[in-house]
């Protein structure tokens, strides 16, 4: 996971354009939620994730293939921060027709990224 893209408004377009593969996109997720894998014993190490997401997920999940892991998401978003996407990027979401439950996955991963940005460094870049 050393070769993730940096967090910023870039990074959170190329997710909701669908121009950062879903790998990279659950990897995002798990590194910003303190997931570390370590190749000398080849298994995850969770000391940074917190407990509500360590109890349930000893290893982190796939967050566009998991329906009650993007919901377990998407309630960990504060209420003031739930329509980033919408209020600091201008995201108008995706048209009737071009979405599924990928594409809205994406974008709860992309809204908590955001989130995330917001509250470690009180900035959105």
């Amino acid at each position: 996971m050393s070769n993730l893209p940096e967090l910023n408004t870039e990074t959170i377009w190329a997710i909701i354009n669908d121009t950062i593969d879903d790998a990279t996109v659950n990897q995002l997720v798990w590194y910003h939620l303190g997931y570390r894998y370590d190749s000398t014993t080849k298994k995850w190490n969770t000391s940074q994730v917190a407990p509500t997401w360590r109890d349930e997920y000893s290893e982190p999940t796939d967050f566009l293939e998991s329906r009650p892991a993007t919901m377990k998401l998407t309630r960990s978003i504060p209420q003031e921060n739930k329509q980033l996407l919408k209020e600091k990027l201008g995201f108008k979401g995706y048209k009737i027709g071009e979405f599924g439950p990928r594409q809205t996955r994406r974008a709860t991963a992309a809204n908590w990224l955001l989130s995330y940005m917001l509250i470690t460094t009180g900035k959105i870049e």
